[in-house]
């Protein structure tokens, strides 16, 4: 199964991403809104779980590709996300440095809302970042999100967190017609 926008490649990922996988979240740079940088163990560990959960449940994470060069970019995906206390379905990503500045993760974001909504069939997505990550931010925004809530982020750091989301309009519409 993949997905495919006019750059990017979205699949589902295989223990062979490692490397790939890790030259991101091991990345100090690219995890400086994280706690920390991850290990090249807990890498394969996300990995073998976005397999096994993807098998199951049809989401997860994605492995992100340029689509004319198939060099590996980023991941993006949904994952379900303790996010103020609730439980929510959350679209995340994580672009490679080298290739921050050209829209590939809002263009990623999107395709992820659109298999959200039209092949899961959820009703909501978030996405939820640090107040100061302000690219992350504006990803969420192209991505059709709107600021929902700020809160204080107990898994990382306590820091002040803002969290968007964007609704399944099909949804809205079945729940407008209802109330008419």
């Amino acid at each position: 199964m993949e997905i495919e926008t006019e750059r990017l490649i979205l699949r589902p990922f295989r223990e062979e991403d490692l490397d790939d996988e890790f030259s991101i979240l091991g990345d100090p740079d690219t995890m400086s809104f994280y706690p920390r940088a991850y290990t090249r163990e807990e890498v394969a560990e996300i990995i073998a779980k976005n397999i096994r959960t993807f098998e199951a449940s049809g989401y997860g994470l994605f492995a992100v590709t340029d689509k004319h060069s198939g060099e590996y970019v980023g991941d993006c995906g949904i994952t379900i996300q303790s996010i103020d206390g609730e439980e929510e379905f959350e679209v995340g990503y994580r672009i490679r440095k080298e290739h921050w500045g050209r829209g590939l993760a809002p263009e990623a974001a999107r395709a992820m809302v659109e298999y959200g909504f039209k092949k899961l069939g959820l009703k909501k997505l978030c996405s939820y970042m640090p107040k100061n990550h302000h690219q992350s931010k504006r990803t969420a925004e192209k991505a059709g999100m709107t600021l929902q809530k700020e809160y204080r982020n107990p898994r990382n750091r306590d820091i002040l967190t803002t969290v968007y989301a964007i609704h399944n309009k099909d949804e809205q519409v079945a729940i407008k017609s209802v109330a008419e």
